[in-house]
């Protein structure tokens, strides 16, 4: 089933909620999402990878509001993502070879708190 989000924020340079550090080689976020929030709509241009402190599961839409499949992320769960030509593409063994548009954004679709740290490569 192909459902359409209304989206109604485009944040395109923001990874994360909050920015814990930055230097000349990585950017490091705390992102957190409630049950049934979703995050602003950001494109990834470089590689990255998270660590989930608190797993759910993440419907992912892209930037036309196209329902691209739920993400399930465990607590403790570690991923690395490639970004190729518009499309990232998870290297991890969590969700290996799983692909989704570079552009785009999540909703917390589970019953508890999502939580991340995010390591943006530059």
């Amino acid at each position: 089933m192909n459902s359409v989000l209304n989206l109604n924020e485009t944040k395109l340079d923001q990874m994360g909620n909050t920015k814990l550090f930055e230097n000349d080689k990585v950017i490091i976020w705390d992102f957190v999402l409630k049950p049934g929030e979703a995050s602003a709509m950001h494109t990834h241009m470089k590689d990255y990878m998270w660590f989930a402190i608190e797993g759910a599961p993440l419907q992912i839409f892209d930037q036309e509001g196209r329902d691209c499949g739920v993400f399930d992320v465990p607590t403790n769960g570690v991923f690395s993502l490639k970004v190729t030509d518009g499309v990232v593409e998870v290297l991890s063994e969590i969700g290996k070879g799983e692909k989704f548009p570079a552009t785009h954004k999540a909703v917390n679709v589970g019953q508890s708190n999502y939580r991340e740290v995010l390591v943006e490569y530059k």
